[in-house]
């Protein structure tokens, strides 16, 4: 949460729901920004680039729908607050085991929208000495990417990823599986996930320097970092000192 207010993303394949549900957010005090998706897949997408607070979600939508796409975000290092708004009750058990904040029946009023994004805002506070929560499983933290050949959405490990390369309006992910596109910037990349050992290279690459193993020196003052199958990428000039220092820490 920033200090202007909540990040938020709306998922709704209905366009006029979507719509409605988009300029309540919005006009709410608590929210700083809001995000819209169509569909499950466009919001994966989303959510691999943008850090949000919450997401609002649909039930039923097709391809991945909503129960769907809150257990994949449930398995995120830092999951988003999960509020579903819908028109059917169903959903209501899966909603209570993915522990979400809110479960909203179409039409939503604006005070019922206020309570739920409250919830968001000012979670409960923990009880008295209670035990520090557990650190994040790395290995089960994933990254949505585009699925080129089969089509959809893959689920990317982010401890399996060595690098990540400028291409386009894409990022390319080469990972120990093979290479993976993601629609992004490096730059946006580069903020959010230093704090999983990614860190800018070079102008074109971020590297995972959990997996690297070596700065190799070239020629003219040049360097390549070395990962452990082989692989390599470029190192600027200005951070080959650096490199080494973190390697041999």
């Amino acid at each position: 949460m920033t200090d202007d207010g909540l990040r938020v993303l709306a998922v709704d394949d209905e366009r006029n729901a979507l719509e409605d549900l988009a300029w309540m957010l919005d006009a709410s005090e608590l929210v700083a920004d809001v995000d819209t998706a169509a569909s499950g897949n466009e919001a994966m997408q989303k959510v691999g680039t943008t850090a949000y607070d919450a997401i609002f979600l649909d039930v039923r939508m097709p391809g991945l729908d909503g129960v769907g796409l809150g257990r994949v975000l449930r398995r995120f290092a830092q999951p988003p607050a999960l509020v579903f708004v819908t028109a059917y009750e169903s959903a209501a058990v899966e909603a209570f085991e993915l522990r979400a904040a809110d479960y909203l029946m179409k039409p939503v009023g604006r005070a019922r929208l206020e309570e739920a994004l409250r919830r968001v805002a000012e979670p409960a506070a923990p009880a008295p000495e209670a035990a520090p929560a557990p650190a994040p499983d790395e290995e089960a933290d994933v990254v949505p990417v585009d699925n080129v050949r089969g089509g959809g959405t893959r689920l990317v490990p982010r401890a399996s990823i060595l690098y990540l390369q400028a291409h386009g309006d894409y990022v390319r992910l080469v990972t120990d599986d093979g290479r993976f596109l993601l629609r992004a910037r490096l730059a946006d990349i580069e903020r959010r996930w230093e704090p999983f050992g990614f860190v800018r290279v070079h102008r074109g690459y971020i590297a995972n320097l959990k997996r690297a193993v070596e700065v190799r020196p070239l020629f003219n003052g040049t360097a390549v970092l070395v990962f452990g199958d082989g692989k390599t990428v470029p190192i600027a000039r200005r951070q080959v000192a650096e490199l080494r220092r973190w390697l041999h820490r």
